[in-house]
């Protein structure tokens, strides 16, 4: 056989443990566990504390439904203005005035200390000034995230009935663009296949991961677990928030929602490429040799099949046809039910290797930003690979 039958055959292999081995990653039947009719019969005391820099352009749709949530408990918001330079904050007061709902406050906490990054410098002030209203949990939220009237107390609702510490929903994030179709739930999709659902839900979990969009969190697990300060350098805080919970033995859940939306847009591949980009390497904890393993990855996994089929068929060469044809159906398979989750056209499936090629040279283009001194960049601040012990 050829080297590209050979390489066709491995990938082929590979798509077939993906497919069966992987905890089901492809499946979206992950949602909110069952609860019981009504409700707890104690509705208990929710601060919901939310971190904003410059998110002027995105308040009017998010914060007004946080405002509005219809639950049957003791609630309030805490908005922390983290040093933005657009009004983020009197435009919070003014929405708040505006709309009415759930108490508001707003504070700034200024400049992160050395060490923090600024998402949660910011979660670091909110959930101190939370805590002192001694709320049984906390719900984290970020400002680009909307919530359907009943989508917190669904939350609260959920965690108590199954007795979870950390409950969180990966947001459906905004489909509009014609990159945004392409990418996004692409970017779903390989978060759940980096981290399968089934697999962190398990009673004996055999994964760890949260989406930071929106996290419910027990308070007393929070304290427990020495959280935000415990992550305080971290990037990918949602993960990193997961893990420490999880060491103090805390219970977690992660799913798709169905009644929380992210409405940030980001209509061109520019903005897409920078969200990627900006957590990539840490993702791969600043490790060269990891970069390599990945790199090598997608283009065995995604790229070889297409190329098997195509160059298969025009050179004669069957085996590497066939199992390159076989092993794109498989994969374009596995992506058709995230496609229909965010209502796109299943035609988009085949295109999934042209979009892990994207991926590919994004996390190269992270990891060049890295080694160029620009480290994790978002919104005027760019954050160094943060000490080791912050991610274990």
């Amino acid at each position: 056989m050829s080297t590209l039958a050979w390489f066709a055959l491995g990938s082929l292999a590979v798509w077939a443990w993906l497919l069966l081995g992987q905890g089901f990653f492809w499946r979206t039947d992950q949602r909110l566990p069952p609860v019981p009719r009504g409700g707890p019969d104690r509705w208990p005391r929710v601060v919901v504390v939310v971190p904003a820099r410059d998110e002027a352009g995105v308040l009017p749709l998010s914060l007004p439904s946080l405002l509005a949530q219809d639950y049957p408990g003791v609630a309030e918001v805490i908005l922390v203005d983290d040093g933005s330079t657009d009004g983020t904050g009197k435009l919070a007061v003014g929405l708040a005035g505006r709309y009415g709902g759930l108490p508001l406050t707003v504070v700034s906490p200024g400049e992160p200390e050395a060490g923090w990054t600024g998402k949660l410098w910011a979660l670091r002030h909110g959930m101190a000034l939370a805590r002192a209203r001694e709320p049984e949990f906390l719900l984290l939220t970020d400002a680009d995230i909307a919530h359907e009237p009943d989508s917190l107390r669904l939350l609260v609702a959920a965690a108590t009935a199954n007795g979870l510490d950390l409950v969180s929903q990966m947001a459906r994030l905004r489909v509009a663009s014609f990159w945004e179709r392409l990418v996004v739930p692409a970017f779903v999709y390989f978060f759940a296949q980096l981290y399968p659902f089934r697999w962190i839900n398990r009673r004996r979990p055999l994964s760890t991961a949260a989406a930071g969009g929106c996290v419910l969190l027990r308070t007393g697990t929070a304290v427990a677990a020495g959280v935000p300060e415990v992550i305080r350098q971290a990037v990918i805080d949602d993960v990193s928030l997961a893990r420490a919970v999880r060491r103090a033995g805390g219970r977690i859940w992660l799913g798709l929602a169905e009644r929380v939306d992210s409405v940030r847009p980001y209509p061109g591949l520019g903005e897409l490429w920078r969200m990627v980009a900006r957590s990539a390497y840490a993702q791969l904890r600043h490790s060269p040799l990891l970069l390599a393993g990945t790199v090598a990855g997608l283009a065995v996994v995604y790229l070889v099949p297409p190329v098997a089929l195509v160059a298969g068929v025009a050179g004669g060469d069957a085996v590497a046809a066939w199992a390159g044809g076989v092993a794109w159906a498989v994969m374009a398979g596995t992506y058709g039910p995230m496609l229909r989750y965010y209502r796109q056209p299943l035609w988009l499936a085949p295109l999934l290797p042209f979009t892990a090629f994207l991926y590919l040279l994004m996390t190269v283009d992270s990891a060049v930003r890295h080694h160029r001194g620009r480290g994790a960049a978002w919104k005027g601040r760019t954050y160094a690979r943060p000490e080791a012990t912050s991610e274990r």
